[in-house]
């Protein structure tokens, strides 16, 4: 017999950024999609965030960024997770992202792109249709 497991998901804030409202508003939609949800807090480093994901072995990280800091931000946040060996996890960026960063982004293995204004419901599909859920024997 097999269950599903449950998806375990990892928000966080990089960079100086001091409004999280709208994280909060996607972490209780995750946790009511029956997600277990980790938000890190304002204000988190690199560092700091690929720790968490290590230690939480999150499934998905999704990495909330008003700044404009995210052409630094999430390559660092990438090469981190290389470096520890995290491969087989969803990297998901939202925030204030122009058009034009959104190719590199998803050239260094960001997987979605979700700005404000986009639908909780798109954002839970995403993650459903682009993780295998492996079976627990």
């Amino acid at each position: 017999m097999s269950e599903k497991k449950i998806i375990r998901v990892v928000l966080a804030k990089p960079g100086l950024d001091g409004h999280d409202r709208g994280v909060k508003v996607i972490a209780r939609a995750l946790r009511d999609a029956g997600m277990e949800v980790i938000y890190t807090g304002l204000r988190q480093t690199p560092e700091q965030i690929v720790t968490a994901v290590e230690q939480e072995d999150a499934d998905v990280l999704m990495l909330s960024i008003l700044s404009g800091a995210h052409n630094y931000l999430f390559p660092r946040i990438m090469e981190l997770l290389k470096e520890k060996g995290i491969s087989d996890i969803l990297v998901l960026g939202g925030g204030i992202i122009p058009d034009e960063d959104i190719p590199e982004l998803k050239e260094i293995g960001i997987k979605g792109i979700f700005r404000p204004g986009t639908e909780l419901k798109t954002i839970i599909d995403f993650i459903h249709s682009n993780l295998a859920q492996p079976s627990i024997a």
